[in-house]
């Protein structure tokens, strides 16, 4: 080895020794090394196999270590064998740098322990011993080792194995019973070319606002229910975005109905219990406490904001783009998103993005998010893809024709967290496998400096959400990234040679379009618009029903809807029964049978409104079913215009010419003053009772004739008296009262009366 050190060119003693190690490692993949290396190597592939031991690694700080540090891997291991295993330790191996992201992702894919690929341990003074570990117990360990005992020659990636060796009873010898794997970033000085690395931190929720409203000058709104507070409160998951977010490097992603719906919240919200009820909703200081904390955080940042509600690109390119008025929806989303994040958060955001699902994208989607007003389409390097013919990972922003830009994110770095983040081991992998991949970007051979992007999934859980905080935060040293904001990197030049090309619909993941909205949900949304439409021209403040429904319009388009179509579905059709109840409120009073008698006589009608607001532009129409029995002035049928105000009624009244006798009915109808039939038409049945001229001259002079009889009685009568009279006068006075009855009996036989 002296003479060895003396050859001219040879590197220096300690250089020469890691070099010679790791040689040994190398060698040992082959496989008659591989005995003479690892001499247990076949007893340690068994037990591998065997998956005796589950090693979890719950912590490793610090995540991206310089020199001079400590490196702490806490974590813990299972006996998962029925044997006790003695004699144990746990100890850290470190392999060679790995050449690139694809090696990373192998080796993450690795499962159980390789004798001649995986490295040996590092000095076994760091070792955790662990002399007995019964079947089924847990133990904890932590390891502690200086990071210059690493050995870590260059800077790149390194392979970390933690691992569990021991015996067992029926193999009384030391092998290697179980190890998990993980990434050591090494760039422990700045390098001098650092990419621009943009994380988008999206606010998003799913829908939670229904269409009814309150009667109260606030229009106090209804929500599906309380769960939004839930994700406000401590500890949920909105307040955790917030809180984690606001120290963080990041792009604000915000769908502006979550402002809306949480700014309303703050006034006064009701919402429905699961039996139906419609109670007061009593976390107005949880919503806002949020909104503070979230103007804070948000102060000088870079904010995005969506169209309102989040409307769902894919299934509108996809299943909407042929039911008309669909595409008419996104304008005017996104002229309310900026509104929103303005009149909200003080703020003024940009809304020159589109987001579809997940990033995939075909030509149909981009035309789609474009004539919404976004020149930038989010997509993924999943669904663009590269040919390899550059031979790295180009920067994110790719022309695509028409002026539109295709903001390519990583599909690797973005789907990073979407696992189960709750398991302390795997929000440990995932921090440090992103933190590889990210130091794996910049170390690839170019000489530009390229901007990254990271877009996560829409709705983080809150563990998702922390572990997407740690990996920034494992960033911020600004080693080999620098953080850009989403219009920065939109705004990039593109690498020469860069794919261009939009996949074709064919190329558009089968699983995704699955999940879409389907025609039949376009279609109900229409048929809601159509009847919106023709409700607010009666209305007198059309504002306080157009404003509700519009936001709703855009909910019912909302990508939260993903994976839940019946709970869609039923949102959809309660949409449409509300407004249907609200325009039955303007209506024709049923009205019961009537009697005409006379030629001539007035039929009322009435017409209620039991709106809070005053209803016009409407005429009531009344049509005879048999005008030659029953006419309305000249024809079968009248109209009069109706004014009615708010929670009354106005009674309306036609004349009505009867030229027959019978039954005939009578069609009560509102319409709009353009003529379009309004609410239900009311029925009911008018009995004509037509009285002719020469009747009339019969009736007439019956009548005449019994007055003039009546007349001639009363002068009669008065004659009889007078000579009763002059007969009592003129005979001697009867002192006897009379009080006898007068005679009631019939006139006698041959009296006479003056006609």
């Amino acid at each position: 080895m002296a003479e060895a050190a003396d050859i001219q060119g040879a590197p220096p003693a300690p250089a020469r020794r890691r070099w010679l190690r790791r040689a040994v490692v190398l060698l040992a993949g082959t496989p008659v090394l591989a005995a003479l290396v690892y001499s247990p190597a076949p007893q340690a592939a068994q037990a591998a196999e065997a998956g005796t031991v589950d090693v979890q690694l719950d912590g490793m700080a610090p995540a991206a270590p310089v020199k001079g540090d400590t490196l702490t891997i806490s974590g813990t291991v299972v006996n998962n064998g029925r044997e006790t295993i003695t004699g144990a330790h746990v100890g850290l191996r470190v392999g060679p740098a790995l050449g690139d992201r694809a090696s990373i992702d192998e080796a993450a894919e690795r499962a159980g322990f390789r004798a001649g690929t995986d490295p040996g341990e590092i000095d076994p003074a760091y070792a955790v011993k662990i002399p007995s570990l019964p079947s089924k117990v847990k133990q904890d360990f932590t390891l502690t080792i200086p990071v210059n005992k690493l050995e870590l020659d260059k800077d790149g990636v390194y392979q970390l194995g933690v691992s569990l060796s021991g015996e067992t009873e029926s193999r009384q010898y030391e092998q290697v019973l179980g190890i998990k794997r993980t990434f050591l970033p090494w760039q422990p000085e700045a390098a001098a070319k650092r990419s621009q690395l943009t994380y988008l931190w999206p606010l998003i929720s799913t829908t939670h606002v229904t269409a009814e409203t309150g009667s109260d000058e606030l229009q106090t709104p209804v929500f599906l229910d309380d769960s939004l507070a839930d994700e406000l409160k401590s500890g949920g998951r909105l307040q955790q975005m917030v809180a984690l977010g606001k120290d963080l490097p990041v792009t604000w992603v915000i769908d502006p109905d979550l402002l809306y719906t949480v700014d309303a919240m703050t006034k006064g919200y009701r919402y429905r219990t699961p039996d139906g009820r419609i109670v007061q909703g009593k976390n107005k200081a949880v919503a806002e406490q949020w909104l503070s904390a979230l103007e804070a955080a948000v102060q000088g940042k870079k904010i995005v904001a969506l169209p309102f509600a989040d409307p769902d690109i894919a299934s509108l390119a996809h299943q909407g783009k042929d039911v008309s008025g669909t595409l008419g929806q996104l304008r005017p989303a996104t002229d309310k998103a900026k509104q929103a994040v303005e009149t909200v958060l003080h703020v003024t955001p940009s809304t020159d993005f589109s987001w579809p699902v997940d990033g995939a994208i075909d030509p149909s989607i981009v035309n789609v998010a474009t004539s919404a007003g976004a020149h930038n389409v989010l997509t993924r390097s999943d669904s663009l893809q590269e040919t390899g013919a550059l031979g790295y990972t180009p920067s994110a922003a790719r022309p695509i024709g028409a002026g539109a830009t295709a903001v390519v994110a990583d599909a690797d770095l973005s789907t990073a967290f979407e696992g189960d983040m709750l398991n302390a081991g795997n929000a440990t992998l995932a921090v440090q496998r992103f933190l590889a991949q990210s130091l794996a970007l910049n170390l690839q051979k170019t000489d530009n400096q390229r901007s990254f992007v990271v877009t996560p999934q829409r709705m983080p859980s809150t563990s998702q959400a922390q572990s997407m905080a740690a990996a920034v935060r494992g960033l911020q040293a600004g080693r080999w990234t620098q953080p850009a904001d989403l219009d920065t990197a939109a705004a990039t030049k593109p690498d020469p040679g860069v794919n261009t090309q939009v996949p074709g619909a064919g190329q558009y993941p089968e699983a995704l379009r699955k999940t879409e909205l389907p025609v039949s949900a376009f279609e109900k949304i229409r048929t809601t618009q159509n009847t919106l439409d023709h409700f607010k021209v009666i209305l007198s403040a059309p504002d306080r029903v157009e404003i509700p429904f519009g936001n709703t319009t855009n909910r019912e388009m909302s990508t939260s809807w993903r994976g839940r179509p019946e709970e869609a579905r039923l949102y959809r059709e309660q949409v449409q029964e509300y407004l249907i109840g609200l325009t039955e409120k303007v209506k024709v009073v049923p009205k019961s049978d009537a009697t005409l008698s006379g030629h001539s006589a007035t039929i009322p009608v009435s017409v209620q409104n039991s709106l809070v607001q005053d209803v016009h532009n409407l005429v009531l129409r009344v049509k005879s079913a048999n005008p030659t029995r029953l006419m309305f002035g000249d024809s079968g049928q009248a109209e009069q215009e109706v004014t009615v105000t708010g929670g009354h009624s106005q009674t309306v009244k036609f004349t009505a010419n009867a030229t027959a006798s019978g039954p005939v009915e009578v069609t009560a109808q509102l319409f709009t003053t353009d003529g379009v039939p309004y609410g239900k038409a009311r029925k009911f049945t008018v009995e004509a009772t037509e009285i002719t001229p020469t009747v009339m001259l019969v009736i007439a002079g019956g009548v005449l004739l019994l007055v003039l009889a009546g007349i001639k009685m009363y002068a009669s009568r008065k004659r009889i008296a007078a000579r009763a009279a002059a007969d009592e006068s003129t005979q001697p006075s009867d002192e006897t009262p009379d009080t006898g009855p007068q005679s009631t009996g019939p006139s006698g036989t041959g009296e006479t009366v003056d006609r």
